[in-house]
């Protein structure tokens, strides 16, 4: 059986930090690209990250780790831009678990429950949820969706496909707000680490 492969979405442009990037803000005494890519490598699953075309300080912060780094020729087309580029990277049987750069509060403990979700569930799509029951992310997705997420274009990721697919989801809890924590603005961040202490 063809393993899990992370894909972790990192080609974004940060238009709303104001010329700070997100995907560089110090997380436990690394850049958050970095220690996102050190979450997804303790799984034991093979981890590809979507970089921007030019590489620079995103690049930077994973080179020597133990993963695919992968250039999106045009990550200004949004966010499918990533995603189809970063698919056509891995074996086409695969499930992918798409992990976007941005979230800072998931966990390694919280991929591996969705990992052992996937095992019990190897059909199904499987979205992390808030404790609350918001829907966020990561989304793990079977091969069979494969072809569908291939042809997506625009910034709408993989929302199509999962409005086109609710019957298929099968909700995966995650501790507190681990799966719904994205932080776009300098005033996120700082209410962020604020409430943190």
């Amino acid at each position: 059986m063809t393993p899990v492969h992370i894909l972790i979405l990192a080609a974004g442009s940060s238009s709303r930090m104001r010329g700070a990037d997100k995907l560089m803000e110090p997380i436990a005494d690394r850049p958050l690209i970095a220690h996102l890519a050190q979450v997804a490598l303790a799984t034991g699953c093979p981890v590809t990250v979507a970089l921007p075309a030019g590489g620079g300080p995103r690049e930077a912060a994973v080179q020597g780790l133990p993963l695919t780094g992968l250039r999106v020729p045009r990550p200004e087309d949004g966010m499918a831009a990533s995603l189809t580029a970063g698919l056509a990277a891995l074996p086409r049987q695969a499930p992918v678990m798409l992990v976007l750069g941005d979230m800072p509060e998931l966990t390694t403990a919280d991929l591996q429950a969705m990992l052992a979700a996937q095992i019990a569930h190897p059909d199904r799509i499987l979205r992390a949820m808030g404790q609350d029951g918001t829907p966020g992310h990561p989304v793990l997705f079977p091969p069979w969706t494969r072809p569908e997420l291939a042809g997506l274009t625009g910034d709408q990721g993989a929302r199509a496909v999962l409005a086109r697919h609710a019957a298929e989801i099968t909700p995966a809890p995650l501790p507190g707000t681990h799966a719904t924590t994205d932080l776009d603005t300098p005033e996120d961040w700082a209410r962020w680490r604020a409430g943190r202490g």
